[in-house]
């Protein structure tokens, strides 16, 4: 049986880009989209990038087991993988990857500790700061929390199975590539 495999790090360390750098090499493996109660950024798409709800849905979400793991993400907003399509996929054979933060992964390997835990990485903590700069999608404020929440993220990286550090894009995805295909 194909084992689930679990990607998590800090924000803006590229988890996202390796992921869909990932899927575009392989459509074979499905991605897991979440749910999140934060608004939609300038071109994402509902149902594609996440599934955005409000809070009454996501509590109705969790009530009812909806959720593979859910969490809080950075104080502000929160965030959950849907179980139903994960179990779906990883039933037929197929390989499955979340993309996820810290809390999520802890609470997944809680559920289904047989996963492979993947953690993304930067080459430094400068170059995560220069990128979470760089992308512009958060002010100051919302920067700054970010980059608190990710020294502690990063501080979490032994409890993986795998690091992958992401300088180099082509690098990672191929580390990626092949840990998917040991999963399997």
């Amino acid at each position: 049986m194909t084992r689930l495999v679990v990607v998590a790090g800090p924000t803006a360390v590229g988890k996202g880009t390796l992921v869909n750098a990932l899927r575009s090499r392989r459509p074979d493996i499905w991605v897991s989209v979440s749910a999140t109660t934060r608004a939609p950024r300038p071109g994402e798409n509902d149902g594609v990038h996440y599934y955005f709800v409000d809070d009454a849905e996501f509590d109705r979400l969790i009530a009812d087991g909806e959720l593979l793991e859910w969490a809080t993400v950075h104080g502000a907003h929160r965030y959950g993988t849907p179980r139903q399509g994960v179990q779906e996929h990883l039933s037929r054979g197929q390989s499955v990857v979340l993309e996820i933060d810290l809390q999520g992964a802890r609470q997944v390997r809680q559920s289904m500790p047989e996963a492979l835990f993947v953690f993304v990485t930067p080459p430094s903590f400068d170059v995560l700061a220069q990128r979470l700069a760089i992308r512009g999608t958060e002010g100051a404020n919302e920067r700054e929390r970010r980059l608190i929440t990710a020294r502690d993220e990063l501080a979490a990286a032994d409890e993986f199975d795998v690091i992958i550090v992401n300088d180099v894009l082509d690098d990672a995805v191929d580390q990626l590539e092949a840990i998917v295909a040991s999963a399997r």
